[in-house]
């Protein structure tokens, strides 16, 4: 029986964003594979990999956007697993909000993991590193249980789930890895990017919105009321 997460029904396929995606983290995982002997190994913990090190004392500010896209020869069940929620649950966010705002979703998110991870890291020895699309899958679990929260989602027929019960099922997910690997800079990072990630899905935490009730507020400040003198009318 085929699995239905999608809206309308049928077998998912895999969105333009979301290949883009993986076919990235594929490409720097083969590259890494089949050119450590040439040095690349090196290259990639020195200038594409985020540690508390190397963010914070070194000033490699750009490895928030190049470390998610790395992962370590020892890390291919964990490419799997990406490539599986790429394929499954990312292309009903992509049809909503578009490629351009799942890939900036896909980077802030990303993003927000490094600068949170390395910063706990930074007080573990500065040595852990934070790798991988992690934090974009788990706050994407997250954005479909508040976009498709009483969406049915089912594998194979087997496990019948709604949108919102999936969420939480990676957030404990999530929560059991950090606790099992006891990689408390990883449990930091992830855990900002999905609170984040629920804040601005809720509209608990929109920038857009605020601004717009600032800006009414302060039009209303500079309202009156004006009393004509031949008609009876009241008047902004």
């Amino acid at each position: 029986m085929a699995f239905q997460t999608q809206p309308g029904g049928g077998r998912p396929r895999i969105t333009k964003g979301a290949l883009y995606l993986l076919l990235a983290e594929t490409a720097f995982f083969v590259v890494l594979i089949f050119g450590q002997k040439a040095g690349v190994g090196e290259f990639y913990r020195d200038y594409l990999m985020a540690s508390g090190q190397t963010f914070w004392f070194e000033g490699k500010v750009w490895t928030a956007l190049t470390s998610p896209l790395v992962l370590l020869p020892t890390d291919f069940v964990k490419l799997l697993f990406h490539g599986l929620i790429l394929w499954m649950f990312i292309p009903a966010l992509e049809r909503w909000w578009g490629m351009k705002r799942l890939l900036t979703f896909a980077a802030w998110t990303s993003a927000t993991a490094v600068v949170v991870g390395t910063l706990a890291s930074s007080f573990m020895g500065g040595e852990q590193v934070v790798l991988g699309l992690d934090a974009f899958i788990y706050s994407s679990t997250v954005a479909f249980g508040v976009v498709y929260a009483r969406h049915p989602v089912s594998f194979f027929g087997v496990l019948p789930l709604t949108g919102r019960q999936l969420a939480i099922g990676f957030c404990g997910l999530a929560a059991a890895f950090v606790l099992f690997t006891r990689q408390w800079h990883l449990g930091a990072g992830w855990g900002a990017a999905m609170g984040l990630t629920w804040l601005v899905c809720t509209d608990r935490l929109n920038p857009k919105l605020s601004y717009l009730r600032w800006k009414q507020k302060r039009l209303r400040r500079h309202l009156k009321i004006v009393r004509e003198e031949n008609e009876k009318k009241w008047i902004n």
